[in-house]
């Protein structure tokens, strides 16, 4: 398992060509090694990639990430809680080495952080909403207030395109609650992420009844500078490897998230042709 990315570690780190090595510090990867530990930035509020569990601890599908990268570079992991408001800021300003935090892959992302491909997973935007409004056209949000999550791209998105109220708040609970509470007709978000909470039983009485819009890969980032330097080809290398191995859909299963066609088409993208 995993030896995609070992093997990418290993040659990068034994021979780097001179034109390379001459535009890599390799500084964060460096500091990795140097103290034995990688923190990664997964987030605290998207159950089931990120959430805090009942003993306070951060858990998850990317957290479950985080842990292979640890114990594939050989190090100890510190997990920090992000929210989608300062994810960027976090791996910016040197709080966090990774990123792995449900973020969508967008031109504007990639001028600030090192993102890293190939995209690990994807998600679109809808809404979940009681089933007792029935709301069925993304054209009945109009003058209505939606709940959204601040430093989501799509707030801007739904405004402008389908005439709603985005009310942000900090975080997905808070969101949530508010929709509970009725202060908003709807809670905009990830379907991925509206999926898992309908299968979770904790919300019965509502429904995600809109045709999803703009599905966008997620990507998981390093620091801009290094991006094309040994840490970001050495997570180049893990993502391709959970990619062709399936292994992401383990991870769905094991976390009770609805199957994802992307991951069952990039598997067959990436599967060795010689593989019986």
């Amino acid at each position: 398992m995993l030896s995609t990315a070992a093997v990418i570690c290993s040659t990068t780190l034994g021979s780097l060509a001179p034109a390379y090595a001459a535009s890599c510090t390799n500084e964060t990867w460096s500091k990795i090694k140097e103290r034995g530990k990688i923190v990664v930035g997964i987030k605290s509020d998207a159950k089931p990639w990120g959430f805090i569990d009942t003993d306070g601890k951060l858990v998850g599908m990317e957290a479950d990430m985080a842990r292979e990268v640890a114990d594939t570079i050989g190090v100890d992991l510190e997990l920090v809680g992000v929210q989608s408001s300062n994810r960027m800021q976090f791996l910016e300003q040197g709080k966090i080495d990774l990123m792995i935090a449900t973020m969508s892959d967008r031109p504007d992302r990639r001028a600030i952080i090192g993102v890293v491909l190939p995209n690990y997973y994807t998600s679109g935007t809808n809404i979940m909403a009681p089933k007792a409004l029935g709301i069925k056209e993304w054209g009945q949000l109009k003058d209505k207030p939606v709940c959204g999550k601040q430093g989501a791209f799509y707030n801007k998105v739904i405004e402008e395109r389908h005439g709603a109220r985005i009310i942000a708040f900090d975080n997905n609970a808070e969101a949530k609650q508010a929709l509970r509470d009725k202060k908003c007709v709807a809670w905009a978000f990830d379907d991925s992420s509206i999926a898992a909470d309908l299968a979770s039983g904790e919300y019965n009485d509502y429904e995600m009844p809109l045709k999803t819009e703009d599905d966008n890969p997620w990507a998981l980032a390093v620091p801009l500078v290094e991006r094309d330097c040994i840490f970001g080809r050495f997570m180049s290398g893990m993502q391709f490897d959970w990619l062709q191995s399936g292994h992401l859909r383990e991870l769905e299963k094991k976390w009770g998230i609805q199957e994802s066609a992307f991951l069952k088409t990039q598997e067959e993208r990436f599967k060795d042709w010689l593989a019986e």
